[in-house]
């Protein structure tokens, strides 16, 4: 049976609007941070397949929702590579120095021996997921992962850091580990139950223009083909690349592409084609009044009566946002008539 964003990803279907939304398995929800108070460990959280497949499901218990999404990290990767790995809270993630030593002592075999709870908890979450429900599982774009494990700066575009780090490592040579990584995870996933792909490139923003082509575009394209030869739909999220969007869909040729709330998504819909747009809306507008929010979301609706959209948001629903805005939210999607 083929679920309402499939018809949307890959029939480009314009008579449903499907919705999820990032991080809708999180820190909004009363019953994850019940979880996340007895479990102090983020990383222990993502790879404990029986809580991570408990909280995937919290949303979709509460909410009438298209999808789940696994609850797990883009930063598990470089962890399993041996690159430790600590959140802290309301500071962000923090990675220890990169050694391209211990980066090149890795196999597929490590990496799938390491990553196996994700795998069982989709397998969880599979069988207890409604079937006419999809299933998503996610990897971070090997730019964005680069950010991470290099600390590039996150507040500018910095070519200066970039060439630093070209000197220093076969940027190239790591990009592909990464991609030959990121490849096997998905493959891993799919295998396990999840049946569409978002690949988040979230730092893609601080690209240079002259360098978008080598470290987003051709990354992209060659993970979405992966997932192409895996017959399964993928979701890209390059996001912060302005009306590079464009070129993105043109040369990555994903089946979904999520837009960033910077997006007007008057201009995603006349220069985004043959493609399904997904996202679009501010997820700090959810914080403010509910007519305000609703109003925001028919303007979504409305402009994209006509094309392939998944409702959803800009980036990932914010920790104070409310419940209730969210169940109001499906509602008006699920009951708009353009």
């Amino acid at each position: 049976m083929m679920s309402n964003i499939h018809n949307c990803l890959i029939n480009k279907d314009v008579e449903y609007n499907p919705i999820w939304f990032m991080r809708q398995a999180g820190r909004y929800l009363p019953e994850f941070r019940k979880i996340r108070q007895l479990n102090k460990d983020f990383t222990k959280l993502c790879l404990n397949k029986d809580l991570s497949s408990e909280i995937t499901l919290q949303p979709m218990k509460r909410f009438d929702l298209d999808a789940a999404i696994i609850f797990s990290d883009i930063l598990l990767i470089p962890h399993v590579l041996g690159q430790t790995v600590n959140f802290f809270n309301g500071q962000g993630p923090s990675l220890k120095t990169f050694d391209m030593d211990i980066f090149k002592s890795n196999n597929l075999e490590i990496l799938e021996k390491k990553l196996s709870p994700v795998y069982s908890s989709l397998n969880l979450t599979r069988k207890k997921l409604d079937k006419k429900k999809s299933l998503i599982s996610f990897v971070g774009a090997p730019w964005t992962l680069l950010v991470y494990m290099f600390g590039l700066k996150k507040d500018k575009k910095n070519n200066e850091d970039i060439d630093k780090i070209e000197s220093k490592y076969n940027l190239k040579k790591v990009i592909d580990d990464l991609i030959k990584y990121l490849c096997f995870h998905i493959e891993k996933q799919v295998r396990s139950g999840s049946d569409i792909v978002q690949i988040f490139d979230s730092w893609a923003g601080l690209i240079p223009e002259n360098k978008l082509i080598d470290y987003c575009f051709e990354p992209n394209k060659k993970i979405v083909n992966y997932c192409k030869k895996l017959k399964v739909p993928s979701i890209c999220f390059p996001k912060g690349i302005g009306k590079n969007y464009s070129d993105f869909v043109k040369i990555v040729k994903p089946e979904g592409i999520n837009i960033d709330y910077t997006m007007s998504p008057d201009w995603a819909k006349k220069n985004l084609k043959n493609v399904c747009i997904q996202g679009g809306m501010d997820p700090k507008i959810l914080l403010g009044d509910e007519k305000g929010v609703l109003n925001e979301v028919d303007k979504y609706l409305s402009t994209f009566k006509d094309t392939p959209y998944i409702f959803n948001l800009g980036h990932g629903i914010l920790p104070q946002t409310n419940p209730s805005i969210i169940e109001k939210i499906i509602k008006k999607v699920r009951s708009y008539k353009p």
